[in-house]
């Protein structure tokens, strides 16, 4: 890897974005705000938001928009969350179309205050989407569910394109990062997710800057890789506020280009790696990206 460093104070200038505001992201906003939903966009506080939102594309947030965990490294906020809305799926299936989306991405908070973590919302959230876009691609990115594999179960027999469940760092840091979720857990589900249907593309996400090794990174590459993860996102941890995790040292761009390189050997179908990738950045790309590389993704135009 590049031996560039850059101190952890200050950001290094290829992390600028531009300042979100043209039209379309004033009318997706919109959007948002008319049906009462929540974007991971927004909650997150992610980078890219100026650049999805104006091209059209953006992650809904569903169960709510206040979590049950306190993880390390996330802007969401924390607390005990309102009931479920029952209704959420179509107001999001609605925004879908309203948006004419080719590929919609559905994340959430956790809710472990729920029996299933909200899985059957996920999976109405899904079928609504299909009834009033046949034409959309869906992407969940999901929780643990606490290991709740029937609720996952639920999720998968709604039949979604592409599954991620979001690994985030490397197992040593993980009761820092991460305290109430498990590695382990987060590899039997993508493995589990493969077993309940194969034909859905499974991917995760990692992110640097927490401490952790190239080493421990090539060994999580391979860990998924064992479990059947199709697709890789890889980006730079960006503190959110001072009561959030410190970030320990910026990766350069050429850093991200040699991972990407390096996780593409071990067997992964499509990764996207830079200083600025989130799960959701390009995921239209990325479902183009499995096809060209021969994956389960070729399978899509048959699903419906």
């Amino acid at each position: 890897m590049a031996e560039d460093r850059v101190a952890a104070g200050r950001k290094p200038p290829w992390l600028k974005v531009r300042f979100p505001g043209g039209p379309a992201y004033m009318r997706l906003k919109g959007i948002m705000r008319e049906g009462r939903l929540h974007t991971v966009c927004q909650e997150a506080h992610c980078p890219n938001i100026g650049e999805c939102w104006e091209a059209g594309t953006a992650t809904f947030m569903i169960l709510g928009d206040t979590c049950t965990r306190a993880c390390g490294f996330c802007a969401v906020k924390t607390g005990r969350p309102p009931a479920l809305d029952q209704l959420e799926p179509v107001r999001v299936a609605n925004a879908v179309r309203q948006m004419g989306l080719a590929h919609a991405v559905v994340t959430s908070v956790n809710r472990d205050d729920e029996e299933d973590g909200g899985a059957r919302i996920f999976a109405a959230t899904i079928t609504w989407i299909r009834k009033l876009s046949p034409g959309t691609t869906v992407e969940v990115l999901i929780p643990d569910f606490m290991g709740n594999w029937d609720a996952l179960a639920a999720v998968m027999a709604a039949r979604p394109e592409i599954l991620d469940h979001n690994t985030e760092t490397v197992p040593r840091l993980h009761r820092r990062v991460r305290p109430k979720a498990r590695y382990e857990r987060s590899l039997a589900l993508l493995r589990r997710a493969r077993e309940l249907d194969p034909g859905t593309v499974t991917k995760s996400g990692l992110m640097v800057g927490l401490g952790e090794t190239k080493h421990e990174l090539l060994m999580v590459f391979a860990d998924l890789v064992d479990a059947g993860c199709e697709v890789l996102t890889l980006g730079q941890y960006l503190r959110p506020s001072a009561k959030h995790l410190p970030v320990e040292r910026y990766y350069h761009p050429d850093e991200f280009a040699e991972l990407r390189a390096e996780a593409l050997a071990l067997g992964f179908r499509h990764v996207e790696a830079g200083p600025l990738v989130r799960s959701s950045y390009h995921a239209e790309r990325q479902v183009a990206g499995v096809r060209a590389a021969g994956g389960t993704a070729l399978r899509l135009e048959a699903r419906g």
